[in-house]
């Protein structure tokens, strides 16, 4: 991470090393059915885009971009996916975008830290909303104002909208592996739900108040 708490390096190199091992796959192994192909991506491939991904998550198009098309390449692997656009590869293959990968995997972080599976507590990063409304869960947080992306789309931040959607029997789960599972039938129903969230005016699209100032970064 450079000083101005930009990622394009770390992009960079996780991405030449999961292009290395796309390459060191595609020489190899000489059995490439999907199902094979898929399982090598996952325990070999994916690693290096994933790892510690709530810390470096990156948010400029051209980085965004850049991850994508590492994925972009396993799926033109499958000789009989090539024709296809790639948002139908994915469906064929099950598997989600990146992005939808990283927002999941901010999610299951706040959800570690709210249920004390997580080294950091809930309320190092967030500030719990007590504000006493009835509906969504009981575990909602508040959405500080900010006015630089540097704020905007760090971890603390641009996940408050997500969770807050979330309801409460997903959110009182009883185990990590029980939220991931929640979490599969909440996109289900909101298809949005893994992506970015944008606020709209002075409520968020959760319909918690944002906060004129907040001592959390």
């Amino acid at each position: 991470m450079s000083t101005d708490l930009k990622v394009e390096s770390q992009c960079n190199e996780a991405c030449l090393k999961a292009n290395r091992m796309l390459g060191l796959i595609k020489r190899t192994f000489v059995v490439k059915t999907p199902d094979v192909l898929q399982n090598l991506y996952k325990t070999l491939v994916c690693p290096h885009l994933e790892y510690c991904i709530s810390a470096w998550s990156p948010h400029d198009q051209k980085d965004k971009k850049l991850l994508e098309k590492v994925q972009h390449r396993f799926t033109r692997m499958i000789t009989s996916l090539k024709s296809l656009q790639y948002e139908a590869r994915l469906q064929k293959l099950g598997l989600w975008t990146l992005e939808e990968c990283r927002n999941r995997a901010d999610l299951i972080e706040v959800f570690k830290m709210a249920h004390g599976f997580s080294a950091i507590p809930l309320t190092d990063m967030f500030q719990i909303d007590t504000t006493g409304r009835t509906r969504g869960h009981s575990l909602k947080l508040v959405k500080c104002r900010c006015n630089k992306d540097i704020r905007k789309y760090f971890f603390s931040h641009r996940v408050v909208s997500k969770w807050n959607m979330l309801d409460n029997d997903s959110v009182m789960a009883k185990t990590v592996n029980g939220f991931k599972t929640k979490l599969e039938r909440e996109w289900a129903k909101k298809m949005g739900l893994f992506f970015g969230l944008m606020s709209a005016g002075p409520r968020g699209c959760d319909g918690i108040l944002e906060r004129p100032s907040c001592k959390y970064v």
